[in-house]
């Protein structure tokens, strides 16, 4: 699905990658005394919660970290609905 064909108000999510600090693990660093290797493409996926379609950006609330990333539309891909669930 492309991010220019989704509809509003509807809830998608998105695979996305972006340059951030990481761990030596690669992941967004924590509050754990992992030492930091340094800048680097980390690559996740999680919930679309904006976008910008004249600025080609989408806000995306990443699954493993639970942060929030602004992303240009060329570093999203795997775009699709989600189907919110509870858990019991």
């Amino acid at each position: 699905m492309d991010i220019r064909d989704i509809t509003p108000g509807q809830s998608y999510a998105c695979k996305f990658r972006t340059e951030q600090v990481l761990d030596e693990f690669d992941r967004i660093p924590g509050l754990s005394d992992v030492p930091l290797k340094g800048l680097g493409m980390y690559e996740s996926w999680g919930a679309i919660t904006t976008r910008d379609t004249e600025k080609e950006l989408v806000e995306v609330l990443d699954e493993k970290s639970k942060k929030k990333f602004v992303v240009p539309f060329s570093d999203i891909w795997d775009v699709d609905t989600v189907i919110w669930e509870d858990k019991d």
